[in-house]
């Protein structure tokens, strides 16, 4: 044995041989042997790679996560409410709990319409790759088949990018019952608190229905493919039927507001474009429509979306880790999967800003002109809205109507400073800078260089231009959405184009069905900063495939700026824009107008954000965040008052604290 350890390892020539040092020779052999043996693992198949630590920081957050699922669910059920009380107070009693001591009892039957990407989605028929997930989800629930099989779970939620429709060889299809959409993932809760106080007064799922429906596809393809808007107009016809004939009261979230709109010209038409249900259906069948968070001009999210594949957070992820998202992360180029995923779903496309420069502004103006956005010292369920008259601001005003800017420079100069070159018909290249990209292929690949310099050089794009510029660098994109939505404003309602099905979805474009007796409430949060405008710059890094990004640089550093890490923010609940929630509502379709000729009464409802005021709370009950509203104790009981048999007078009428009655003013559109 002691000839082994005095055995002299085989040094190769192109190594330095190192003398031991003094401390070395004086260590007993076994020791020398052990420290050899570990200084051999540190220098060789031990080091971690940039993958390990990755696998590393995922492994710890989900974890994290399971444990503290774990001790939430094994804590009392009356622990977190017995600390938040202790440290807030008396909580009050959930809707549901309130208005059965009230003696409300469920009346009119309830149909959920989720939005994009809220319902969950499983697998029917797929690849080999896919072998073992049968009518498993794929979208929604734990996700983990996004870490086990990344690009086979990117190929399946993938459309054709021909057809907008299912690719060969693959079903995937939207959950069915409420379970579709209550919970998004373990814990966070979507739909779930609403139906839960609901079930309070009675209601179950002989008089509650989830309106599920494959959120990825356009709206008309939904029916094309599932039958799907004819499913939802027999459901709301036998629960009124076995419900003593009360008209059903429709809650649509989110996108699923411009799918009910749709659906509500649909149902009138004749077979086989339309539902064959006539002009009077809706009036027979529906009492009130009560549209949560509806984006029903769009948001400008979904141009940086479909535009460089980020918004605010994945801009901020971008610059804190430059290149990360661009490169090639587990076998998956993040970024450009997520473009060329997303850019197959034409629902998302139906979230496009409508209306143009009438609605959103130009160079110069924007409805929302002399908005101050509130920092840290901004109070609980306190708004910001105008600059005080007495009060100078400091502050450079935001040009909202600028969706687009590249630079800052370009987003702050006056019109006549800016000096731009039209991108419409330049020439696009032969070329493009990083040729690895064409292994992820978006629309991109076939612009070249010259294309991608030509749409920096315009510098500046308002609503009108920001379609074009979509056009221009995803023209198959563009094409198929183009075919199922429009986003323009109809001069002639009653022109005979406007049967087509790409128009329904569009309020500027359509009329309300002929329903007096019917009513629209929109509802939705205020008081967080929104994504408005965006300042953009040329994405130089070698390995990024998509040549624009946010250009997070440009920051303003005083609390009360609305441009914050390349993003202009604006009121409304950090998805949707007061503007887009509120103007139909408030504006267009109030009283008798060309867009509501039977006078259907409207309302608008915001809710003021107030933050959980601890942990225990967790995403509150006062929250008017996009989807965190769905808790919203106030929201539901208004719901639920409505559903009980109540009316818009008799839950207040308006309740307004944004600027949206002014803003909407400014806006010239004949009525």
């Amino acid at each position: 044995m002691p000839l082994i350890h005095r055995k002299k390892p085989q040094t190769p020539p192109s190594e330095e041989v190192v003398a031991p040092d003094e401390d070395s020779q004086k260590k007993p052999p076994h020791e020398s042997s052990s420290s050899s043996k570990t200084h051999k693992k540190s220098n060789g198949g031990g080091k971690w790679s940039c993958v390990d630590s990755c696998c590393w920081f995922i492994g710890c957050v989900c974890v994290t996560w399971w444990f503290l699922l774990f001790l939430y669910n094994a804590m009392p059920a009356s622990f977190p409410q017995y600390v938040t009380e202790r440290i807030t107070g008396p909580l009050p009693d959930p809707p549901g709990v309130k208005l059965k001591k009230e003696g409300l009892k469920a009346q009119h039957p309830v149909v959920f319409i989720p939005g994009i990407v809220t319902g969950g989605l499983e697998l029917w028929e797929g690849k080999q790759c896919a072998d073992g997930l049968f009518r498993k989800r794929l979208w929604g629930g734990t996700f983990g088949e996004v870490y086990k099989r990344p690009l086979c779970w990117v190929e399946h939620m993938s459309l054709d990018n021909e057809t907008g429709l299912d690719p060969d060889g693959i079903r995937v299809r939207a959950v069915s019952g409420l379970v579709a959409a209550d919970y998004f993932a373990p814990g966070y809760f979507v739909w779930a608190v609403l139906i839960a106080n609901l079930a309070h007064i009675g209601y179950e799922e002989k008089n509650m229905y989830m309106a599920a429906y494959d959120w990825r596809l356009s709206f008309q393809n939904t029916e094309v493919r599932d039958q799907t808007l004819s499913r939802m107009k027999s459901n709301i016809e036998l629960m009124v039927s076995t419900n003593g004939g009360k008209k059903a009261v429709i809650v649509p979230h989110s996108m699923g507001v411009l799918y009910f709109l749709h659906f509500m010209k649909w149902v009138e038409e004749p077979a086989p474009m339309g539902g064959g249900g006539g002009p009077d259906w809706c009036a027979k069948y529906i009492k009130a429509v009560m549209n949560i968070g509806g984006p029903f001009l769009g948001v400008p999210k979904a141009v940086s979306g479909l535009f460089s594949a980020e918004a605010k957070d994945v801009a901020v992820a971008r610059a804190i880790a430059p290149g990360f998202l661009d490169t090639d992360i587990f076998r998956l180029q993040t970024l450009q999967h997520i473009m060329r995923m997303t850019r197959t779903w034409d629902s998302t496309m139906s979230m496009l800003p409508k209306g143009g420069d009438t609605i959103w502004g130009g160079l110069d103006w924007s409805p929302e002109k002399g908005h101050t956005c509130c920092g840290k010292k901004q109070k609980r369920n306190e708004t910001c809205g105008e600059a005080g008259e007495n009060g100078v601001s400091k502050i450079k005003p935001a040009n909202y109507g600028r969706m687009i800017s590249f630079g800052k420079e370009i987003a702050e100069a006056a019109p006549s400073e800016i000096n731009n070159i039209d991108f419409r018909g330049a020439v696009k290249g032969q070329s493009f800078p990083n040729h690895t990209c064409r292994d992820v292929w978006t629309e991109y690949h076939d612009m070249g260089i010259a294309g991608i310099k030509a749409i920096a050089e315009y510098k500046v794009y308002t609503a009108d231009a920001v379609i074009d510029l979509l056009h221009y660098v995803a023209p198959k994109m563009m094409a198929r959405g183009s075919a199922h939505f429009s986003y323009g404003i109809a001069d002639d309602l009653d022109d005979p184009k406007y049967k087509d099905p790409k128009y329904w979805s569009n309020p500027l474009e359509t009329k309300l069905p002929n329903a007096p007796e019917m009513e629209i409430y929109s509802l939705y949060g205020v008081g967080i900063p929104t994504e408005r405008a965006y300042v953009y710059k040329l994405n130089q890094s070698p390995d990024s495939c998509i040549p624009f990004q946010i250009f997070t640089s440009a920051h303003e550093e005083d609390e009360d700026s609305c441009l914050k890490a390349g993003v202009y923010n604006v009121d409304g609940d950090e998805t949707v824009p007061v503007l887009s929630a509120g103007y139909m509502c408030a504006k267009a379709w109030r009283g008798k107008t060309r867009f509501n000729p039977s006078g259907i009464k409207t309302y608008v409802r915001e809710y003021n954000h107030s933050p959980p005021a601890n942990l225990l709370e967790g995403r509150g009950t006062q929250s008017g965040a996009h989807v965190d509203i769905m808790g919203n104790f106030a929201l539901i009981e208004d719901i639920m008052r409505v559903a009980a048999g109540g009316n818009g007078s008799e839950i207040g009428h308006d309740q307004v604290y944004s600027g949206i009655y002014e803003w909407s003013d400014r806006i010239d559109l004949k009525l």
